[in-house]
C-alpha cells in the first residue's frame, strides 16, 4: 500500500512538473552558462541563504509582522475551544472514510516520501534546465525545513497531549518526548501545506490552486480522523507553512535568485475573527 501512494505522490508532483514547464510564462533557465554542478551549488547556495533568512526574519519584525503573529496566537486559543467537539467528530468518521485517501494522506507528508518526491521534482527541473521548477523545489525544501525545524521545537516544548492518548486538549507535557505528547502543532499539516501552497504560487489558473490546495489537504484532515491531533495544531501549522512560504517566496524574488516575471497575486491569506467568522480565509 505504501508503495502504491508514493508513485501516485510521485506522478502528482511529475503532472506540477510538466504543467509548470509548459506554463506560458515559465522561461528558460537563466544561468545557461553554468553546468550542471554550478547550477546545483547555486541552488544549495539559494536553500541555504532562505533558510538563513527565515530562521532570522523575527529579529527584524515591525509592527504589522507581530500583528500576524498575534493573529496566529489569539486564532489558535480560539479554535482550542470547540478541540474536543471537532475532535470527537472527526474521529467519529473513521469508520466511513475512504481507507486510500486516508492512507494516502499519511504517506503524503511521510518525511522520507516527502524529501524523495522533492529530490525528484527538483532533479527534473535541474536536467531539463528549467528555473521555475528548480525555484519551487527550492521554495519547497527551505520552507519544509524552516517550518519543520520550527515545528520540532514548539512540539516538544508544549507537549501536547494527543486525542488518542485518551487526555484532553488542555493536557501539557513540555519536553516529554513521549509520542502522545507531541500533538501540537501538525508536523503533516506543516509539510503537507508548506508543498501546497509552494506549488499553488506557480499558476494563474483559480482551479488549479483549488485542487492543489485541496490535495495539500489531505494529510491534515487524516490525521484528524485518526486522532493524532486536534483542530487548533492543524490550523496553525497551517498558517506557520503559510507565512514561511511567503517569507521565503518574497526573499527569493527580491534579492533576484531566480529571474522570472512575478505574477498577478490572485489568492492572498488572512487571519479573520468576528461574531461568525474565526480563522484563516483564503480570498480570490
Amino acid at each position: 500500500m505504501k508503495r502504491h501512494f508514493l508513485i501516485l505522490y510521485v506522478l502528482f508532483l511529475g503532472y506540477c512538473s510538466i504543467s509548470v514547464a509548459q506554463d506560458e510564462t515559465a522561461i528558460s533557465n537563466a544561468n545557461d552558462s553554468l553546468n550542471t554542478w554550478q547550477t546545483f551549488k547555486y541552488d544549495t547556495n539559494a536553500s541555504w541563504r532562505s533558510i538563513k533568512h527565515a530562521v532570522t526574519r523575527p529579529l527584524h519584525w515591525k509592527g504589522k509582522d507581530y500583528a500576524t503573529f498575534g493573529g496566529m496566537v489569539l486564532g489558535t486559543v480560539i479554535i482550542s475551544a470547540a478541540d474536543r467537539e471537532t475532535s470527537d467528530f472527526f474521529r467519529r468518521q473513521d469508520d466511513s472514510f475512504p481507507q486510500p485517501i486516508q492512507e494516502f494522506g499519511f504517506y503524503f507528508a511521510a518525511p522520507q516520501n516527502y524529501l524523495m518526491a522533492n529530490a525528484g521534482l527538483y532533479g527534473f527541473g535541474l536536467l531539463t534546465k528549467n528555473e521555475q521548477i528548480r525555484k519551487t523545489s527550492v521554495l519547497i525544501i527551505s520552507s519544509s525545513i524552516t517550518a519543520g525545524y520550527l515545528q520540532i521545537l514548539a512540539r516538544t516544548a508544549f507537549g501536547r497531549a494527543r486525542p488518542f492518548s485518551g487526555k484532553d486538549p488542555y493536557t501539557f507535557k513540555p519536553f516529554n518526548g513521549n509520542e502522545d505528547y507531541l500533538s501540537f502543532p501538525s508536523g503533516h499539516t506543516v509539510l503537507g501545506v508548506t508543498m501546497a501552497h509552494s506549488i499553488a504560487k506557480q499558476f494563474d489558473n483559480t482551479w488549479t490552486k483549488i485542487g492543489i490546495y485541496s490535495i495539500g489537504s489531505i494529510p491534515a484532515l487524516s490525521r484528524l480522523i485518526d486522532g493524532a491531533h486536534w483542530l487548533s495544531d492543524i490550523v496553525f501549522g497551517a498558517a506557520l507553512s503559510i507565512v514561511v512560504v511567503d517569507s521565503i517566496d518574497k526573499f527569493l524574488f527580491n534579492s533576484n535568485t531566480y529571474n522570472y516575471p512575478k505574477k498577478k497575486k490572485l489568492m492572498s491569506w488572512n487571519f479573520r475573527f468576528s461574531g461568525n467568522q474565526v480563522g484563516l480565509v483564503g480570498t480570490f
